[in-house]
């Protein structure tokens, strides 16, 4: 029988990052997914405690995370699970919902701030077109990066999240390795 090691979802044996000045770019194959959609009259459930955000935000309650996707849908991150059962889990919390695993089909990128939020900012600028102001922390966007769609959520002042699908890893690492570097010879 063949011998299989896993490998990350930029093809590596172990998470890459790389640092750039003040920020800091890690890959975050430990992250698991599932996405949470309400059927039809139900009430939104509060899976590991959590109180389901509202349009464009994300929480964190203790080691779990949501963030928001569309009407009556919600992405729940589960860090350090990527190797679990994301879905049975989460489904055991929200049993009345429709909920599909999703760890595998998406690539997750932190990134972080040595110098507080002003880097963040510059970056953000760089990438994407929005108001980079109504990105507070807390708060999540799904827009256009370079060809890709992306969820950049806002998880502080000094940290930020990139969730891609995972068959993009390649181009979004470059994309986000580029722009940091561009941002460090300019400073």
């Amino acid at each position: 029988m063949t011998d299989l090691s896993p490998i990350t979802a930029l093809g590596d044996a172990a998470p890459r990052q790389t640092s750039f000045g003040a920020l800091t770019i890690q890959e975050n194959a430990g992250l698991g997914l599932a996405s949470l959609y309400l059927r039809k009259g139900q009430t939104a459930p509060a899976p590991f405690g959590m109180r389901l955000p509202e349009v464009s935000g994300a929480v964190q309650a203790g080691d779990y995370g949501a963030f928001w996707t569309g009407p009556g849908q919600w992405m729940i991150e589960l860090p350090n699970r990527a190797e679990a059962d994301v879905a049975a889990l989460v489904l055991a919390e929200a049993t009345e919902a429709s909920v599909s695993e999703q760890t595998h089909g998406f690539v997750a990128f932190e990134i972080t701030s040595k110098a507080g939020a002003d880097p963040l900012e510059a970056l953000l600028s760089k990438l994407i077109d929005i108001d980079t102001a109504a990105l507070g922390p807390g708060r999540v966007v799904r827009t256009g990066l370079e060809h890709m769609t992306v969820f950049v959520i806002r998880r502080a002042e000094d940290r930020l999240a990139v969730l891609g699908m995972r068959s993009f890893a390649g181009a979004l690492w470059h994309a986000l390795e580029t722009t940091c570097q561009r941002l460090e010879s300019k400073t």
